[in-house]
């Protein structure tokens, strides 16, 4: 079966949100609280092992914070403190402090312009990415993805498929007709667990995860001029990723 849709997760792969936005975020939002926790570029890689922001709250706090008891019950105060820290990420996403990665972009406009369908999957909020998609493409991207499947819209987050097969169902395509694109050993978890072919492009805390199952692993998408790195498999005479090296790894 021919490709006919690319599904993106979002947080590292489209953007590096993580170190440098959802990291600071989390800890103006906990300065506001009153609290003094410091999620440190590495105490967050840790931390990363745990998809979705409610629930990498409640596990820090059972990990380094296990006399910490708020009275209103752990579930609730992550909850509170995840909506303030997607208050903080927002504002910087507004203010463009969040940029695309290197040949996103590009890849975007080509592949809709090569005639493929784009859907999002991905356990971050429904806002965080309608933000970023709003600050770093414009407005009218919004309705170039056919399904943006992000945060509680499932009830298990990666590394369960159920995000993918979600987006897959409600675009009406099956796995053999798609491509995904992950950066992460939960995200990659996720799209092989429903069956899809998957492209990952690394990022400084996910570089030595176990990519084995991906069809290719390259640094960043890469553009003409600066083109992309393969860490592991075959891009061919490819410098960047494009619709026709995408057809060509789904058709191995």
């Amino acid at each position: 079966m021919a490709l006919t849709t690319l599904l993106f997760d979002v947080d590292g792969t489209l953007a590096d949100t993580e170190r440098d936005g959802h990291r600071v975020a989390f800890n103006k939002a906990f300065a506001e609280a009153g609290l003094d926790w410091d999620w440190t570029v590495a105490m967050y890689a840790d931390l990363l092992s745990v998809t979705g922001g409610k629930e990498r709250i409640r596990f820090f706090v059972d990990k380094y914070q296990p006399t910490f008891a708020p009275a209103e019950g752990l579930t609730e105060f992550a909850a509170r403190m995840h909506k303030r820290k997607t208050h903080y990420y927002l504002a910087m996403l507004q203010d463009g402090e969040i940029p695309l990665r290197n040949g996103a972009a590009r890849l975007i406009h080509e592949a809709r312009a090569a005639g493929l369908r784009l859907g999002i999957a991905t356990t971050t909020t429904p806002e965080n990415v309608t933000y970023l998609l709003r600050a770093t493409l414009g407005e009218e991207s919004l309705g170039w993805f056919e399904c943006i499947a992000a945060g509680d819209i499932v009830p298990a987050k990666k590394p369960a498929p159920d995000i993918y097969q979600y987006a897959m169902q409600q675009m009406g395509v099956t796995p053999e007709e798609c491509l995904a694109f992950e950066d992460s050993d939960n995200g990659i978890r996720s799209s092989t667990a429903a069956l899809l072919k998957t492209v990952v492009t690394v990022n400084d805390y996910t570089r030595e995860h176990d990519f084995s199952k991906a069809v290719l692993v390259l640094d960043q998408f890469g553009e003409p001029d600066a083109p992309f790195t393969v860490l592991q498999g075959d891009a061919g005479d490819y410098r960047c990723t494009t619709p026709a090296l995408l057809q060509v790894l789904h058709a191995r």
